[in-house]
């Protein structure tokens, strides 16, 4: 494989999205500039690539000094940078508003104009959710800083790593029923990692300056079908239970409340993320003139039903060889 005489810097590369990035990148031949928090628990990277071509580099998307020494004879650049949950001083209006906005700053001060910025279905200044809105806000800022910033807009990930199949396999194996949020009417597009880091690649084309993408793959899926593929997968029998959305937000609510939230335990879910669960997830909901994964070359995007046994397997009480259930 030739090695391009190009650096891509990736923030966020260590994360769940980041890694297969930076895999896809390396593929391509392209120097990375891997940007993390915690260089020394990013050393997983550095295989992907050939000898020298991944470079771990230190910085936070917060701090204006390293990430202006960070962009600096860079060819292009990729925000991967997000967060779920808020923790410590992982606030949403900084990662996703303020955060984005330093990063198309600096890059435009130190000259790149290739720049994607990956950010969600449902970003909206004026939506409910502090989630949504700081990624509108995020994007809105990109784009009046960047014009030719690519924007992607994927739907729910899924992958090994993920915090969404992930998250529910494990309730399941705790818990003797699943909550049926909102009626488990919401409707999600769940798109492979792989795919999205595919689409992230194919980004970074001329083609694709200055377009909106929203990324779903191949099946529009209910919660409550996301569910059952779960427990269909890990082999588990669970009452899936319809709960209102009062009283969802009252149990997450109590849930942030509790001592084990100050204890650095995540809660199971969120009284920002059941807002989310008001609205469907899936492709087409921007209006026209919004991208797919078919316009930046992926025709064939992987179903969960084909990949989430692959890492799911191990939330069965047997394990990887457990007989599925007659």
């Amino acid at each position: 494989m030739a090695i391009r005489d190009e650096i891509v810097t990736v923030l966020g590369a260590s994360g769940f999205l980041g890694r297969h990035v930076v895999r896809a990148l390396a593929r391509a031949g392209y120097r990375i500039r891997a940007a993390c928090r915690r260089p020394n628990l990013a050393q997983f990277l550095r295989p992907m690539g050939a000898v020298g071509q991944i470079d771990l580099v230190r910085a936070d998307i917060r701090d204006e000094e390293s990430l202006a020494r960070l962009l600096e004879r860079s060819h292009a650049a990729v925000n991967l940078v997000g967060i779920l949950q808020e923790a410590g001083g992982q606030r949403f209006a900084a990662i996703h508003a303020d955060g984005a906005e330093r990063v198309a700053r600096l890059a435009g001060a130190a000259g790149i104009d290739r720049l994607v910025h990956v950010s969600a279905i449902g970003a909206d200044q004026k939506a409910a959710s502090a989630y949504a809105r700081t990624k509108g806000d995020g994007e809105a800022a990109v784009r009046a800083i960047l014009p030719s910033a690519a924007v992607l807009r994927p739907s729910v990930v899924f992958g090994p790593e993920d915090e969404f199949f992930n998250r529910f396999a494990n309730l399941a194996r705790y818990l003797p029923a699943l909550p049926l949020i909102a009626g488990g009417r919401t409707r999600f597009q769940p798109v492979y990692v792989s795919d999205v880091a595919a689409a992230v690649l194919a980004a970074l084309g001329a083609e694709a300056r200055g377009r909106i993408y929203e990324l779903g793959g191949p099946r529009v899926m209910t919660f409550k079908e996301v569910l059952e593929l779960i427990l269909e997968v890990t082999h588990r029998k669970r009452l899936l239970v319809p709960t209102p959305l009062p009283f969802a937000y009252l149990a997450a609510a109590l849930a942030e409340l509790s001592p084990t939230r100050f204890a650095g335990i995540a809660p199971p879910i969120t009284v920002d993320e059941i807002r989310l669960l008001e609205s469907d997830n899936v492709v087409g909901s921007s209006g026209d003139g919004v991208g797919t994964l078919a316009d930046l070359g992926i025709a064939r995007p992987a179903a969960p039903e084909a990949i989430v046994e692959s890492y799911l397997w191990r939330y069965r009480k047997g394990g990887q060889f457990e007989a599925s259930p007659a």
